[in-house]
Order: structure tokens, then C-alpha cells, then sequence
């Protein structure tokens, strides 16, 4: 990996907190992700399980975390499995944890390796009463691919059917919505590399250049810093590609009078940062699109202060919502007909913002948690509202990263640029220096 390694502090007070959760007699079972096939005889490149590397800080293909706090059995209250190295393997791909290397960074005492597993796990979980199994449960995402916490889980079924099987997804998620300080430090970084990037891409952005070029700068700032690289795929969408919600192809060239939506974030140590801005590729916005990124920018700075203990996200959207609908009819796109015809499953404003305004932020971009409980001091929110009339071919969206507190939100992108006038401020910069 290219960042730091993250204190061990951190891993051991997750396992602390999950522990704390589970039921009596239980055990449970945590699997890296798996390598995944591209073609031929390569591989893409590695990601770990975000429930795994919550838990023990270890990023590694083949890497089994297992917790066991009632083990009768000396010494095995939490161990991890890992892949055994050899010489072919150091010449080939590179150096792997030791067992020294994985107790420095996860705490775990007691490593052994992956071939190892099934002769102690099998005797492990016969003094269990419960198996705690980790499947993706994702509200949003049912994926075709079993992954391998999956297929084991489906091997314990038919093997021990006597247990009960427990979901550690349930736990994980009401855990992983708080973030620690150590957490937020690390978002912290993450926020910071992002904004070095889009300070890079406003002093590049110009008529002819292609959106490729941008991304590069973008991912060349990201690697510069330690970096694993993009949190998820960057959005760089100029003219009518704004108004495309996921738009990533990125092939198209700049011109004079388009906007550009950039939407990227870096991952530094797993943990993402999501940003959003939208700038004027001649370095001046026109009136109307002005107009507009005022409208939006309004939206943000309303509903980033809602973003308070207490609140239920769906009636957060819904008085979201409603700032929208009023900054829509200000500008000309909706009107009172429209407003009082409105469908109330899919209200007017939809029209032109169809998006939810937040999501939670850690380990991963659309980060684990759930929709139904009330926001709690110490989660992480994006914010971001935009405003896409296709007609026009003009997309605005903007977006901040927020942590809730008990003493009112923090937005931790503030340092980064997003008032008008500061955009167009330091596109023009350059140029008068280049005079």
C-alpha cells in the first residue's frame, strides 16, 4: 500500500465495539476480498473488504479475521489467518506480511497462516453456539458474483447446520455510521488530497482541453500524495455530459462556454473523500449559468446545517426538497401550476434534481449504514444538491463532505474553493501571470 499505515489503536477499538455486540457463545468470521479476474492470466487490482480492514487494519488478498470472545480455549478470543509467503512468491509479486508485520498493524496476537485454518476453525466452532457470518447487505446493490465471505458462509451452513447463524452486517453498520477520531482524521487527509487536486485542475481547466487530460491531473495529484488512487470512478463532464448523472466516459474536449461538472474524491487508506464542483471551462461564469450555481449553492449551505442529531434523513430530503422547489421557481422552471399538479410520489423539482442530497462517507463512498435511524453526532454525510436542465445542456451540482456534531455540523471541505467568485478568481490567475 502507499499510505501509512493507520495506528493499531484504531482496529482495536472496532473489534472492541463489535465484540461488545455480539451474543453470548458467538464467533464470527471476516474474509479479504477476493482477487478478481480480469482476462488472460491477470488479475484487477486489489481492494480489501471494507468490513475486514475496518476490523484489522489488513490489506491483503487471502486474510481470515475471526472473533471469539467467550473462547473457553486459551489465546483465541481473535486471531487472523494470512498467506503464507515463499521465494517464488517474494520474486514474483513482492514482499507479504509476516506474522510480526500483521500483529503490528491489526494488534491481533495470534497469527497463523491460511493453510492452517481449517484443523482450528473447525474446532473453534464447535465451542461456539453461534456463527456471526459478513455478507454485502447493501440496500442499494444485489450482485450476481458470490463473494468469498459468501461462499464460505454457504460451506458452514452445510457443514455445522446445527449452529445458528448470525449477521454481522447489522452490527457493522450501526458501528461504522459513528466515526471515531481516528476515522475522521483519516477523511481528513483524504478531503485534503481531493482539494489539492481540484486547486490543480483550476489553474489547467481551458477551452480544448479534454476531459481525459483533466482526470489525468486529477489522478497524478492523488498518486503524488499517497493516494491509493480514485474512491470511486471520477465524473469529469463538460457542455451536455453535466447533466448525465454518472457519466465516466471523460473522452470529450472542453469548449468555450461549457460548464464542467467534476465529481472525484481520493481514497487515502480505504477511506474516500466525495467532492463536487462545477466550473466555467472560459474562467467566467455566463449570467444564466451563474444564476444557477447560485441556486445550488444556496441548497448546500441550507442543507448542510440540517445535517443535526435527531434528524431522520427522509424528512431531511424532504425539507431539502422543498429549498429546491423554491430556488427552481426563481429561476424560471417550475411555476405555481406545476407545484400545485405535482405528483407527490414524484414532486416537481424532480425534474431537474433527482438525486438524494446525502449519503454517508467512510470506508467506502456510499459508505455502510442505514436510512431509517436518526442522524447521530459523529457520522460523515456528503452534501450535495445540483440542478441538470438538459435543454439547456447545463448540470450544476456541488458537494461537501460534513461531520455531525453535537454542537452543530462541520463541513469539512470549507477550506476547499466553491464561492463564484473564488472559482473564477483563481482560473483567471494563470493567465495574468502568464501576461
Amino acid at each position: 500500500m502507499k499510505y501509512e499505515v493507520l495506528p493499531t489503536e484504531l482496529f482495536e477499538l472496532n473489534r472492541r465495539r463489535f465484540v461488545r455486540e455480539m451474543e453470548p457463545g458467538s464467533i464470527a468470521i471476516f474474509h479479504s476480498n477476493d482477487l478478481m479476474p480480469r482476462s488472460g492470466d491477470s488479475y484487477f487490482p486489489f481492494r480489501q473488504n471494507a468490513d475486514l480492514f475496518y476490523l484489522s487494519g489488513l490489506d491483503q488478498e487471502e486474510t481470515v479475521v475471526v472473533l471469539f470472545p467467550d473462547c473457553v480455549k486459551e489465546g483465541f478470543r481473535e486471531l487472523a489467518f494470512i498467506k503464507r509467503t515463499n521465494d517464488h512468491i517474494r520474486r514474483w509479486e513482492g514482499e507479504k506480511y509476516t506474522k510480526e508485520q500483521a500483529r503490528a498493524v491489526s494488534g491481533i496476537q495470534r497469527i497463523h497462516w491460511l493453510d492452517e485454518m481449517d484443523g482450528i476453525l473447525h474446532e473453534l466452532i464447535l465451542l461456539a453456539r453461534n456463527i456471526y457470518v459478513n455478507l454485502n447487505e447493501h440496500d442499494h446493490f444485489r450482485s450476481e458474483v458470490p463473494t468469498r465471505n459468501l461462499r464460505f458462509a454457504r460451506q458452514l451452513k452445510e457443514r455445522y447446520p446445527a449452529h445458528q447463524f448470525q449477521r454481522a452486517q447489522p452490527v457493522l453498520k450501526k458501528l461504522a455510521m459513528i466515526k471515531t477520531t481516528y476515522e475522521v482524521e483519516v477523511i481528513r487527509q483524504s478531503i485534503d488530497i481531493t482539494g489539492k487536486a481540484f486547486n490543480r485542475v483550476l489553474k489547467m481547466v481551458r477551452p480544448e482541453v479534454a476531459e481525459f487530460e483533466i482526470e489525468a491531473e486529477i489522478t497524478h495529484e492523488f498518486l503524488r500524495n499517497r493516494a491509493n488512487g480514485h474512491a470511486y470512478e471520477p465524473i469529469i463532464a463538460s457542455g451536455a455530459n453535466s447533466c448525465v448523472l454518472h457519466y465516466v466516459q471523460n473522452n470529450r474536449v472542453c469548449a468555450d462556454g461549457d460548464l464542467l461538472l467534476l465529481d472525484f474524491g481520493a481514497e487515502y487508506a480505504n477511506y474516500a473523500a466525495d467532492l463536487s464542483r462545477t466550473i466555467p471551462v472560459s474562467g467566467r461564469f455566463t449570467r444564466r449559468q451563474r444564476a444557477v450555481y447560485d441556486s445550488v449553492l444556496s441548497v448546500l449551505k441550507a442543507a448542510r446545517q440540517m445535517l443535526v442529531p435527531g434528524v431522520l434523513l427522509e424528512e431531511y430530503h424532504k425539507e431539502v426538497g422543498k429549498l429546491m422547489e423554491s430556488e427552481l421557481v426563481g429561476l424560471g422552471l417550475l411555476d405555481a401550476a406545476d407545484i400545485k399538479n405535482q405528483d407527490k410520489n414524484f414532486p416537481a423539482y424532480k425534474r431537474y434534481f433527482m438525486h438524494g442530497t446525502s449519503h454517508h462517507l467512510g470506508l467506502d463512498v456510499h459508505d455502510r449504514g442505514s436510512r431509517y435511524d436518526p442522524i447521530q453526532a459523529g457520522m460523515v454525510f456528503t452534501c450535495e444538491p445540483g440542478i441538470y436542465i438538459p435543454e439547456e445542456d447545463l448540470g450544476i451540482r456541488l458537494e461537501n463532505d460534513i461531520l455531525v456534531t453535537d454542537h452543530g455540523p462541520i463541513d469539512l471541505m470549507a477550506e476547499i474553493p466553491i464561492e463564484a467568485e473564488e472559482i473564477e478568481e483563481l482560473m483567471n490567475m494563470e493567465v495574468v501571470k502568464g501576461v
